[in-house]
């Protein structure tokens, strides 16, 4: 009779521990890097920098500003240091419960979709942050000094990473609505026009209000549907075969 509760309570002692190995990862990680924190957040802030007129600066409207900021800088990118182990510990902990062919196809859709997330993260730094800074710096009226808050420059920065991070898991999402049979890909094949549509409007929701950066994110969501589609056929083939 007490099996059931025993089962329950060493599955939370379980997941306790594994809750502060991640963290303590984390924690680790972010006291390593605090002594580069300022070096950090001036790596972040280089797309912006680089755009901004020769007498241009960034500032810091709040008191602490100039130490917090850094400082999630830093954490943040402890976060990201430490993901494939906090995600091993996710998957140590949910692995018993799964089938064998469900350990088969979760393995690498984790992988896939961490390793997209940073590829979505790499393009808005790379690719989409000098263009929107370039464009915006080429407006500016004369007269005007362009600068930004530290914190509001981090806030912007965070919310594309999440953004562009997030849309480069197009595939990974097509590719399990036609695993787990919720959609059929040829369904998906009909959806493309509404797909297109909604690219669009997703872009012009979650980018700054310029023309580049909306396009930057809508087209990239175009062909990641696309190759998500390619994806689903490519590995919904196999498992037709050995069904």
């Amino acid at each position: 009779m007490d099996l059931p509760e025993e089962s329950f309570f060493s599955h939370l002692i379980e997941l306790r521990g594994r809750l502060i190995r991640a963290l303590l990862s984390i924690l680790i990680v972010f006291l390593c890097l605090f002594p580069w924190a300022k070096d950090l957040y001036s790596l972040l802030a280089q797309p912006l920098l680089a755009k901004l007129p020769s007498e241009g600066q960034m500032i810091a409207t709040d008191v602490v500003g100039v130490f917090l900021v850094p400082m999630k800088v830093a954490l943040m990118v402890a976060f990201l240091i430490t993901l494939p182990y906090v995600l091993y510990q996710v998957w140590a902990f949910i692995a018993p419960g799964l089938y064998a062919h469900e350990k088969r196809l979760a393995l690498p859709l984790v992988v896939v979709s961490v390793f997209l997330f940073f590829v979505g993260m790499a393009f808005a730094y790379f690719l989409v942050f000098p263009l929107v800074f370039g464009f915006m710096a080429s407006i500016a009226p004369e007269g005007v000094a362009w600068m930004t808050d530290i914190d509001k420059y981090l806030s912007f920065v965070m919310s594309t990473f999440v953004a562009f991070g997030v849309a480069f898991e197009v595939p990974v999402v097509v590719v399990v609505l036609v695993l787990v049979d919720l959609v059929e890909l040829d369904r998906l094949k009909e959806c493309r026009a509404y797909v297109i549509v909604g690219a669009f409007v997703v872009g012009a929701i979650f980018t700054p209000p310029d023309v580049v950066s909306q396009l930057m994110l809508a087209i990239p969501l175009c062909l990641l549907y696309e190759l998500g589609m390619q994806m689903a056929r490519f590995v919904k083939k196999p498992l037709k075969d050995s069904a």
